[in-house]
């Protein structure tokens, strides 16, 4: 198991599973560098990290969807020599339950500009700042979703088959010594499942048990994993809702 401390960027780190892979994290030894766009959450997040370590750990107000804004945070993070080691682009939204042609504009361009365009737009300005220093890991956070198909969420279907493709052709273009990877994290607890399973969602992994694993999973990623299309360990399996 890797051990040596990194520095970790989780965008969406506020609640479900960044917030839980963030403290997991935190708890081994590694420094959050993190981003929501919720300050409330962010603050009580701030006080569990410095419960669990004396590390400090930096989490910013930030809408990925803004792409001069995340610029703006990646130059910050020069200025303070926090450039991560470890990306995980997990900013996700997922839309109400209906069929494709009752899915307002609106709502279909929010999920594909948090889950396709915010990942384009940290890579954008991150990934020059890894190819400098010739190292680095990008996990883009993908689903099961990414590689089927569910009725009644056509559009953040389409948002992770995206992110597949997305990290797949991007993986090509970076040099040696850094790996773009997408995850489908497996089937977990949180809000977004219950927007699409309802009532049968608790019978899920909480993002606590699945964060164990995948912190695991994720510090033992190494350059050779570049371009790969990688599935946490006991993923479960998705129940129809209807």
């Amino acid at each position: 198991m890797a051990t040596t401390p990194r520095k970790v960027l989780i965008t969406g780190v506020s609640k479900g599973l960044g917030r839980a892979l963030a403290l997991e994290l935190a708890n081994r030894g590694h420094t959050i560098i993190g981003c929501s766009r919720n300050q409330t959450q962010l603050d009580s997040l701030q006080l569990e990290l410095a419960k669990l370590s004396s590390t400090n750990h930096f989490l910013f107000n930030l809408d990925v969807r803004s792409n001069t804004k995340v610029e703006e945070f990646a130059k910050a993070m020069v200025e303070k020599e926090f450039v991560p080691n470890i990306i995980v682009n997990n900013s996700a939204l997922i839309n109400k339950n209906g069929k494709m042609w009752e899915v307002d504009a609106q709502e279909f361009d929010n999920v594909i500009d948090t889950n396709v365009k915010g990942i384009a737009n940290v890579m954008r300005h991150f990934i020059p700042l890894m190819i400098s220093s010739n190292q680095g890991i990008i996990i883009n956070m993908s689903s099961i979703l990414g590689r089927t198909t569910q009725q009644q969420c056509a559009p953040y279907c389409a948002s992770k088959w995206a992110v597949e493709g997305l990290s797949k052709a991007t993986a090509k273009d970076v040099p040696e010594g850094m790996a773009i990877v997408s995850l489908d994290p497996g089937i977990i607890y949180t809000d977004m499942l219950v927007s699409l399973l309802g009532d049968i969602a608790p019978q899920y992994q909480s993002p606590q048990q699945w964060a164990s694993k995948a912190a695991t999973m994720i510090l033992n990623l190494t350059p050779l994993d570049n371009g790969a299309s990688l599935t946490v360990e006991d993923p479960g399996t998705l129940t129809n809702s209807e």
